[in-house]
């Protein structure tokens, strides 16, 4: 018998300490959610309210019979929070400082836990209108104390740019020499009487190949002279 109930405590011990393993983070942020604490700074409230409800999960561990033990830490949690809520009175800056702790526990287990609405008015022994009533007062209260965020400056609209033109990369752009200043050294030719510019010499006109012209006489022979035309 005596070597029977150190395997039992052995046994318990192993299997809650794998429920806390997966389960304390959780319920140390429903604890932060309850007394008003930040979840990234210390909160020695949570973390004494999270221990009592744990303790009292431990020791009714063989008892669950198949319970779960998330939900019976839950309840425990919600219980030793409605006993102690006169401690958890001090404003700690938070929109849930503005919620009574009766409001903030209903809110809690309603919206981040997602308990239905008749288990958790038998839980704190209430009726379920009077859940209902706490739990739209306690979302509008909220609502109503929300900081809205600030509107965006107007941004001006940036100026329009010309496109630029396509360019093959790897290849340098080609850019045109800008154009020569006239020579001052050189003057422009007069003009002439009739104010059109001084054209060159004739060109003679070409002789045409099909009449050939008469051929010189050869030296030494006599030039007959060309006939007279008689008078009338």
């Amino acid at each position: 018998m005596r070597e029977r109930q150190p395997a039992q405590e052995r046994r318990r011990a192993r299997e809650f300490a794998l429920f806390v393993a997966g389960a304390a983070g959780r319920l140390l942020h429903t604890a932060t959610l309850l007394t008003g604490e930040p979840a990234s700074g210390p909160a020695p409230a949570a973390e004494e309210l999270l221990t009592c409800a744990l303790a009292r999960t431990y020791a009714a561990w063989d008892r669950l019979r198949g319970d779960d033990p998330y939900e019976r830490t839950r309840r425990e949690l919600a219980a030793r929070f409605a006993h102690t809520a006169w401690r958890h009175r001090r404003p700690r800056g938070g929109l849930l400082d503005r919620l009574s702790p009766q409001e903030r526990l209903v809110l809690v287990l309603r919206l981040y836990e997602g308990v239905p609405e008749e288990q958790t008015a038998a839980q704190l022994g209430l009726p379920a209108e009077r859940v209902h009533a706490l739990c739209l007062h306690a979302i509008a209260e909220m609502r109503s104390h929300r900081p809205r965020p600030e509107p965006a400056p107007a941004r001006r609209p940036a100026p329009a740019q010309a496109p630029a033109q396509a360019q093959e990369p790897g290849r340098a752009q080609s850019i045109s020499p800008p154009p020569l200043p006239p020579d001052p050294a050189r003057k422009p030719p007069p003009p002439s009487e009739s104010g059109r510019p001084p054209q060159g010499p004739p060109t003679p006109p070409a002789s045409n190949p099909t009449q050939g012209s008469p051929a010189p006489p050869a030296s030494g022979a006599p030039q007959t002279p060309a006939p007279k035309s008689a008078a009338p």
